[in-house]
C-alpha cells in the first residue's frame, strides 16, 4: 500500500496570517503589511512568492516585495488590482485575515552575487519582486560591489515606492537612474523606454551580475542590450514570476517544455531561460 504524506504547512496547507498594515502605492497597487500567526516565520529569499488565499477568491501567486528577516512573522506584498482574488484584496480592510501557502521558487543567488557590482533594471511592477533583492544589497552594503538601479514606468502615476526611489537618487553610495514612458505636465525627469537608460551607462560587464524583471516585452531588448555591452549570459539573471501558479508545479499551468517556473524558478539565467520555448 502507497505511503500516504500528511499535508505540509505553509506548503500544502495555508497558513493564517492577518494584513497588519495596507499602504496605497498608486492607483492600481497596494502594499500590504503580513504578519503570519503562531510565531511562524517565511524566511524567504529575495525573488521567492508566496500563495495568497482570501476567503472567497481562491488562490495566486505574488511575489515577496520585502528583504529577508530571518525569524521575523512579518513580510511584504505590493499588490495590482488586476483580477478576481487581487480586487478583493485591495478591498479588505487592516486586520483582514488571508491564508499564506510558501515560500516558493529559488529565488536569486545571494551567494553567488556577493563581491560583484550589480546592475538591477526593474520596469513597472517588476521593481516589486526585485525590491526584495534591492533593500537586501543595501542593508548589506559592504558584502557587494557598486550598486546601480534602473526603474522605467508607463507614467509618472505609476512610480512605485516613491519615497524609496527618492532615496535612491539622494544615495552618493549607488548610482540611479529612471525614466517613464509617457510623461505629464509636472515630470521634469527622463521620457523613453527603460533601455534608454542603458546608453552611456558604464558598466563592467565582467564583474558585474544584472538583475531583470518587468513585462515580458521588456526582457528582449534589454538582454540584447546588455549581451552588445558584453555581459555574458550566465550572469543575466531574469524573473519570470508572471508564469508562477500554485507553487509546487502540481497544476502544471508554470510547465514550459518540461522545466516548472514555480519549482526550477521564477529566477533563472538568461543562458538557461533562452533554452525554453515561449519563455520569453
Amino acid at each position: 500500500m502507497p505511503e500516504v504524506l500528511a499535508p505540509v504547512p505553509m506548503i500544502d496547507v495555508p497558513v493564517m496570517a492577518k494584513l497588519r498594515k495596507i499602504r496605497t502605492l498608486t492607483a492600481r497597487e497596494k502594499l500590504f503589511d503580513v504578519e503570519l500567526s503562531g510565531g511562524l516565520a517565511l524566511n524567504h529569499k529575495p525573488g521567492q512568492f508566496v500563495v495568497v488565499s482570501v476567503f472567497g477568491s481562491g488562490e495566486a501567486p505574488i511575489s515577496v516585495s520585502s528583504p529577508p528577516n530571518p525569524g521575523s512573522p512579518s513580510f511584504q506584498l505590493c499588490v495590482r488590482d488586476a483580477g478576481s482574488l487581487t480586487h478583493h484584496m485591495h478591498a479588505l480592510s487592516e486586520g483582514s485575515p488571508i491564508g499564506i501557502r510558501g515560500p516558493f521558487g529559488n529565488g536569486f543567488p545571494i551567494e553567488d552575487l556577493e563581491g560583484n557590482d550589480i546592475l538591477f533594471i526593474a520596469g513597472g511592477l517588476g521593481l516589486a519582486p526585485l525590491r526584495s533583492l534591492i533593500r537586501h544589497a543595501l542593508e548589506r552594503r559592504s558584502r557587494f560591489g557598486g550598486l546601480t538601479i534602473l526603474f522605467g514606468a508607463r507614467n509618472p502615476g505609476e512610480r512605485l515606492f516613491r519615497e524609496e526611489l527618492e532615496e535612491y537618487a539622494k544615495d552618493k553610495t549607488i548610482r540611479f537612474l529612471e525614466t517613464v514612458d509617457v510623461g505629464d505636465d509636472a515630470w521634469t525627469g527622463r521620457i523613453g523606454v527603460i533601455t534608454t537608460l542603458l546608453k552611456g551607462l558604464e558598466t563592467r560587464p565582467r564583474s558585474t551580475v544584472a538583475a531583470v524583471c518587468g513585462p515580458p516585452v521588456m526582457y528582449k531588448f534589454v538582454v540584447l542590450e546588455l549581451l552588445s555591452r558584453g555581459f555574458l549570459e550566465g550572469r543575466i539573471y531574469m524573473s519570470l514570476e508572471r508564469r508562477m501558479c500554485c507553487g509546487m508545479g502540481k497544476c502544471g499551468q508554470c510547465q514550459i517544455n518540461g522545466v516548472y517556473v514555480c519549482k526550477n524558478g521564477p529566477v533563472f539565467r538568461y543562458l538557461d531561460a533562452k533554452r525554453l520555448p515561449e519563455a520569453l
